[in-house]
């Protein structure tokens, strides 16, 4: 530790934090002796970046169903519904009230048909759903989930089905297949056949392609008995947060006899319990930020204990006490400095690889993780936010700053003569 330029009194500021700097990073990297400190220090980055890496992985999967909830099942499921207790004859005029009304981007009248759809041996109870293409189409969702061609197809046939991938998949049907629509009437009256042609499938990657199935509008209000009524208008809001108050409004501009259903009936215990397991996550995955944090007291504190010779010779050169502070503080934010870039190189890395990851493995294993049978989503999504990388690599810098306190205030107080003493 000679200071080839004389002591540290006669040097100048820039010249003691450039001094400062370089036994830091030698006391961190371990070059030309210092193997103990070096090797604490690798270790407190080694945990730095594994709790980095981490929580940056897991809080993009968090997000990643975060925005599957919000771009794909919320945008194919109804936001709003407005349902009549009788079939509403003069449907075009309920809609034009109902576009009329602020807040509303869009409605499209509907026919729910109870029935089963058959073929060859395969049958499978479902609700079809009649829709109106050219208003539906002004709805989100469901030209995101088809092919071009399909929307084509589905508009020039009036006989044309869409199903739910799943739902193609248990009944063994694809594209051109020809199904039979069985409806049961009302007792003494025999129930309804309508052969029906398959023009695509949905496949959304979420619990939706188990039961959809989509026919036109007219053909299902000949199907349900309605006289070209309809039951009711899915609607979509600006904001799919105001869509319970959206429906009272709605409600109350309609003639009695509608009631309203909303998104968050049917799917929001699913919504919060997303949000709730992300706020969880985070909270426990900084925890771990704050274990690693303690890390690098616990190996500053024997680093200090391993230099207080170098400590006691820096001090008889003239080095103050805040010189001697300043050298381990600046370790510890070479510490964090080193643990967040490769943390973050590695947690990025991981997050933009973990959804092609997971696929190989299933196809590997021949196993699904995740099934819409039992989960909502299909898949494991990941979506990486610049503001995440930045609040993580913030906070761990700052808690290693935190955790250097302490360490370089003992080995400021250090006495010199103490420590050359037990050399």
């Amino acid at each position: 530790m000679n200071c080839a330029r004389g002591t540290w009194k006669r040097w100048n500021p820039v010249m003691r934090a450039t001094e400062k700097m370089r036994v830091a990073a030698r006391y961190t990297l371990g070059w030309r002796g210092g193997y103990l400190s070096s090797f604490l220090s690798m270790l407190s980055v080694l945990g730095m970046v594994l709790a980095i890496a981490l929580l940056i992985l897991v809080l993009s999967v968090m997000n990643g169903f975060d925005r599957e909830m919000r771009d794909n099942i919320l945008a194919l499921v109804p936001q709003l519904t407005l349902k009549s207790w009788a079939p509403v004859d003069d449907w075009q005029g309920f809609a034009a009230q109902i576009d009329a009304v602020p807040g509303v981007r869009a409605s499209a009248p509907f026919v729910e048909v109870q029935g089963m759809l058959v073929r060859d041996l395969a049958i499978e109870t479902t609700l079809v759903q009649g829709i109106d293409l050219e208003r539906q189409q002004a709805l989100p969702g469901l030209q995101r989930a088809l092919e071009p061609a399909e929307l084509t197809a589905f508009a020039d046939d009036p006989q044309a089905l869409l199903l739910g991938a799943k739902l193609a998949e248990r009944l063994s049907t694809s594209a051109g297949d020809t199904l039979t629509l069985i409806v049961p009437r009302g007792a003494g009256q025999s129930a309804a056949f309508q052969a029906l042609r398959v023009v695509g499938t949905v496949s959304s990657g979420t619990e939706l392609d188990e039961a959809l199935a989509v026919i036109h509008l007219e053909q299902a209000a000949v199907l349900a008995g309605t006289e070209g009524g309809v039951h009711g208008f899915r609607v979509a809001v600006d904001d799919v947060f105001r869509a319970p108050r959206m429906g009272w409004e709605l409600v109350n501009v309609l003639p009695p006899g509608f009631y309203a259903t909303d998104w968050t009936q049917t799917h929001g215990n699913l919504y919060a319990a997303i949000q709730m397991s992300r706020d969880l996550v985070i909270l426990l995955l900084f925890s771990i930020i704050a274990i690693a944090a303690f890390n690098v007291v616990s190996s500053l504190v024997l680093v200090v204990v391993d230099k207080r010779a170098d400590i006691a010779i820096l001090r008889a050169q003239g080095a103050r006490p805040a010189d001697i502070s300043g050298i381990f503080l600046r370790q510890g934010l070479l510490i964090a400095l080193a643990g967040t870039v490769l943390g973050s190189a590695l947690g990025v890395a991981a997050s933009l690889g973990v959804t092609d990851l997971v696929a190989g493995l299933e196809h590997w294993l021949g196993i699904r993780f995740l099934d819409t049978d039992v989960y909502p989503i299909g898949y494991l999504p990941s979506d990486l936010r610049p503001g995440d990388l930045v609040l993580i690599n913030g906070v761990a810098v700052v808690l290693c700053f935190l955790a250097a306190l302490y360490p370089a205030r003992r080995a400021a107080r250090l006495p010199p003569a103490d420590a050359l003493r037990h050399e």
